[in-house]
């Protein structure tokens, strides 16, 4: 099966020193959820290459809206490799 590719639609950061990315399908329908050490730096892509069988499913529409909306506007805005 042929890798997707998804932009990064959202990073927020915990106390827990934790950088949560998230990254979605241009139809905002499926997401893949990332965490990493923000001490490791919070830098991500813009977008990136997954499996499709590692993508999670959009149940909220408020979401699905959203993660469209900002996908579509970061592959209007940057190339898919560039630091975001």
């Amino acid at each position: 099966m042929d890798d997707e590719r998804v932009w990064l639609v959202e990073r927020t950061y915990s106390q827990r020193d934790l950088v949560t990315l998230v990254y979605a399908t241009p139809d905002g329908e499926r997401y893949l959820r990332k965490e990493k050490a923000a001490h490791l730096g919070g830098d991500a892509t813009a977008a990136i290459e997954v499996s499709p069988d590692r993508l999670t499913p959009v149940d909220d529409e408020d979401d699905l809206e959203r993660y469209a909306s900002e996908a579509a506007r970061m592959a209007e805005k940057h190339d898919p490799d560039e630091t975001i």
